[in-house]
């Protein structure tokens, strides 16, 4: 009997350090995307800003009269 609760504990112990190293593996990879979103995003308005910038000091460029 002291060998199948060895086995079990064991089992358990296993268990618990795969699921822990999964979790964190998910974690890992959701703070990833929020990383790259964040980056994404600040490139996109950085973009934006740049444009408007430009267009409000020489709309005559941006703005081709057609």
């Amino acid at each position: 009997m002291s060998g199948f609760l060895h086995l079990q504990n064991q089992f358990m112990k296993f268990l618990f350090l795969f699921l822990a190293g999964f979790v964190m593996t998910c974690l890992s990879g959701c703070t990833l995307l929020a990383i790259a979103d964040a980056a994404g995003s600040a490139v996109v308005y950085g973009v934006k800003t740049t444009v408007n910038v430009l267009d409000a000091v020489t709309p005559d460029i941006v703005n081709k009269k057609k």
